[in-house]
């Protein structure tokens, strides 16, 4: 059943318009009719609607059946140093097919793409988009938060509002490693709620970057005795 994300409220008959791209795609691509039955998620909750007309905007009504949210227990939260091309967009769209709350662009010491200001907000909006198709295409109810690149700076502020912060770390995975399993056995056996995992762009996190994160609370952890990409590791 096709799923579709709205920001408006069921009326008090528990009717719906679905309008813009949403009902182009229920009309034009899937060529729905009244009768048909979708899935319309509002407030995270996914509601089993039927089809009550199709036109320039779609009404919809609620069944009464509700179906089951697959979201994970936990928070994670993905912070990636900007990468170079397209590999912010291929991290949104798997990133939320995996499960992740919110994906936080940082500028790292080693970022070597700049943050064009003028064209950010248009950037932003399009990994927005990519997230919300992800999240339809693999029934998620709630769409992943997109931030606005952060500086390194800003980025350190936002740790108290983790129960846990990590930083893959590739120099970890030279040595004696800190397996990430054993961080995560940590994290379910004390029930925290969310995590912030960071990572770094091509190049990794600057030696004086990891220092400063630790200074701040974060603990660092090896994926593995290989170096992952900047669009693998995060994934």
């Amino acid at each position: 059943m096709q799923r579709y994300f709205v920001n408006d409220s069921f009326d008090e008959n528990k009717q719906i318009s679905i309008p813009g791209e949403s009902a182009h795609h229920i009309s034009k691509v899937m060529r729905m009719e009244k009768g048909d039955q979708i899935i319309v998620v509002q407030n995270n909750i996914a509601y089993v609607c039927t089809i009550l007309s199709v036109g320039q905007e779609v009404i919809a009504k609620q069944t009464g059946e509700t179906v089951p949210s697959p979201e994970m227990p936990i928070q994670v939260d993905i912070a990636c140093g900007l990468p170079k091309g397209d590999k912010l967009e291929f991290i949104a769209q798997k990133g939320t097919e995996l499960g992740m709350h919110a994906l936080i662009p940082f500028v790292a010491e080693r970022s070597i793409v700049k943050w064009d200001e003028k064209k950010g907000e248009k950037k932003t909006k399009r990994l927005e988009k990519i997230a919300q198709e992800a999240a339809e295409q693999c029934h998620r109810t709630f769409v992943p938060i997109i931030s606005s690149p952060l500086t390194f700076k800003q980025l350190i502020e936002i740790f108290p509002k983790y129960d846990a912060v990590f930083i893959a770390d590739e120099e970890n995975a030279k040595g004696m490693r800190t397996r990430f399993a054993d961080k995560l056995k940590k994290v379910y056996d004390n029930e925290l709620k969310s995590i912030l995992l960071i990572f770094g762009p091509e190049g990794g996190i600057s030696r004086k970057e990891a220092q400063i994160f630790q200074e701040n609370g974060a603990e660092t952890i090896s994926l593995g005795p290989r170096i992952l990409r900047a669009e693998t590791a995060p994934l």
